[in-house]
C-alpha cells in the first residue's frame, strides 16, 4: 500500500465522519464535523507540497543537494495558518452553541424549542433545584 493511497484515505474519511456530523441535529455534533472538515483540508494542504520522506523543508546548498530535492515549504506554512484559524473558529462556534443551549433550552441547530432528551439527564425536572428556575 502506498503513502499517497494512505493519505487519500484518511481524507476521505475524515470527510464523510465530518459530512456525517453536520447532517446531525444537535449543535455539538456540528462542531465536532466543522472540526473534521478542516482537519481533512489540512491534511490536503499538507499532502499538496509532494509527499516526500527524509527531505529539508529548505534547499539545503551546504550538502551539495540538487534544487529538485527538498520540500516545499509553503503548504507547511498554509497548514500552520490553517490550524490556528480553525482553532478559533470552533472556539467561536463552541460558545456560540453554548449561548443559544443556555437561552433556549434545547441544542438542536434547527431552533425548535424542543425539550432536552432523557439522555442529557435534563429530562422531567431533574436539572431543576429546590423546584424553581435554574438560571445560570
Amino acid at each position: 500500500m502506498s503513502y499517497e493511497f494512505l493519505v487519500a484515505s484518511a481524507i476521505g474519511v475524515l470527510v464523510a465522519g465530518g459530512i456525517f456530523l453536520l447532517l446531525r441535529a444537535r449543535t455539538f455534533q456540528v462542531v465536532l464535523g466543522l472540526t473534521l472538515i478542516s482537519y481533512a483540508v489540512n491534511l490536503f494542504l499538507f499532502a499538496s507540497g509532494r509527499l516526500v520522506i527524509g527531505r529539508p523543508p529548505i534547499w539545503d546548498a551546504v550538502r551539495g543537494g540538487a534544487v529538485s530535492e527538498y520540500t516545499d515549504p509553503l503548504p507547511q506554512a498554509l497548514v500552520l495558518t490553517a490550524i490556528v484559524i480553525t482553532f478559533g473558529m470552533t472556539a467561536f462556534v463552541v460558545i456560540l452553541a453554548l449561548r443559544s443551549f443556555l437561552e433556549t433550552g434545547s441544542d438542536h441547530v434547527d431552533g425548535d424549542a424542543v425539550p432536552c432528551d432523557r439522555q442529557d439527564g435534563l429530562a422531567d425536572g431533574e436539572g431543576e433545584r429546590g423546584g424553581g428556575e435554574t438560571r445560570l
